[in-house]
């Protein structure tokens, strides 16, 4: 696994067993503005492991900002598939953390049963809340919807074959809400502009499209983005984690003649090698929310309010265009910006079901 604790030093290795994640928790100190050592930061990865270049990396790094931050003790426990999750979190709850973050929508269930169980810990999940809040879970939504609806534009404006695709990993809100929101761009700039820029890869009026069915494998990833660029897609949106790398593979391998939008984070911070082919990507503040949550444990100031990061609130947003900043027309830009604008004063209406709603 691989290790991204910065500016730290190993103070010990839990013996715990978990029987499934395929390593144990890791248990590490680091000095910070205070000493906090003994307050342990906890983390579960989902199946996608900390080093996704996305959802469960960047979610990571707000771990690590607030070990740092604080100094505290962080231990972390690395899922390799989805029936790691009541083994990883037992493992937590077991190594005495004050503070277990979940990463993602799948360990919902885990992440329920275990705070019901342990009131005295407390709990933050990112994309999800329970049904019922529970006192002591903290939840991380985003409307990525938003951002998503900016990009969908920008791809559109920029798509020379009139033809822009998109895939997602597993059928779940916190995939299709992105995808929702990139479909409702490319017909809003179909309208505004009396286009008809063609999305291939989903249908958000009967919400089906194209899934690579999980979240790990590349080649599936790749596979779906290429039957998309055999379609005629020059433009690829993938949402699906490190299978979504495939897509980026898919469209560098086309010399230039696909692109691509990335998701979750800066795809030309995380994933470099991919830059050249990235317009932009839709960025969620996951490592923001995440070192606000832990941080409000440590200072006594949790609550169980559900946050929900908007574009209003800079909890999504359009990533820089970095290598593609020459090749966006600045009317394209200054369009983008009026999105945003009027996105955040309700004069554009997204209307994805996916969309987090406060609890």
């Amino acid at each position: 696994m691989k290790k991204f604790v910065r500016g730290t030093a190993i103070v010990g290795v839990l013996t715990l067993a978990v029987a499934a994640c395929g390593s144990k928790p890791t248990d590490s100190g680091t000095s910070g503005g205070s000493d906090n050592k003994a307050f342990k930061a906890c983390m579960v990865s989902d199946s996608g492991g900390f080093d996704d270049k996305s959802f469960n990396q960047t979610s990571y790094k707000g771990l690590q900002d607030a070990v740092k931050a604080k100094g505290l003790t962080e231990v972390k426990a690395e899922s390799k598939s989805d029936n790691d999750y009541p083994t990883n979190m037992t493992a937590m709850v077991a190594a005495k953390c004050n503070v277990i973050v979940a990463v993602g929508f799948k360990l919902e269930d885990a992440t329920d049963k275990a705070a019901n169980a342990n009131a005295g810990i407390k709990f933050a999940i990112v994309d999800s809340a329970p049904a019922k809040p529970i006192a002591n879970v903290k939840p991380l939504s985003f409307n990525t919807a938003q951002a998503s609806f900016q990009a969908g534009y920008l791809a559109a404006a920029m798509s020379k074959s009139g033809k822009v695709g998109t895939f997602g990993g597993l059928k779940i809100p916190p995939v299709t809400i992105f995808m929702d929101g990139f479909a409702e761009g490319v017909a809003y700039y179909n309208k505004q502009k009396s286009k008809n820029v063609t999305l291939l890869g989903w249908d958000e009026a009967k919400q089906e499209g194209l899934f690579t069915g999980d979240f790990e494998d590349k080649a599936k990833g790749q596979n779906n983005a290429q039957n998309l660029i055999t379609q005629g897609a020059d433009i690829i949106f993938p949402v699906a984690g490190p299978s979504g790398l495939g897509g980026l593979q898919a469209a560098k391998a086309s010399n230039g003649k696909v692109n691509a939008i990335w998701v979750d984070t800066d795809g030309c911070e995380s994933a470099a090698e991919y830059c050249s082919v990235l317009i932009s990507s839709v960025k969620k503040g996951m490592d923001v929310a995440v070192q606000d949550a832990v941080t409000s444990v440590v200072d006594n100031k949790f609550d169980n309010k559900q946050f929900i990061g908007t574009l209003e609130n800079g909890g999504t947003g359009l990533a820089p265009f970095h290598e593609f900043d020459s090749k966006v027309p600045a009317e394209l830009k200054t369009e983008l910006d009026q999105i945003k604008t009027d996105i955040i004063g309700g004069k554009i209406t997204i209307t994805s079901k996916a969309q987090p709603q406060a609890s």
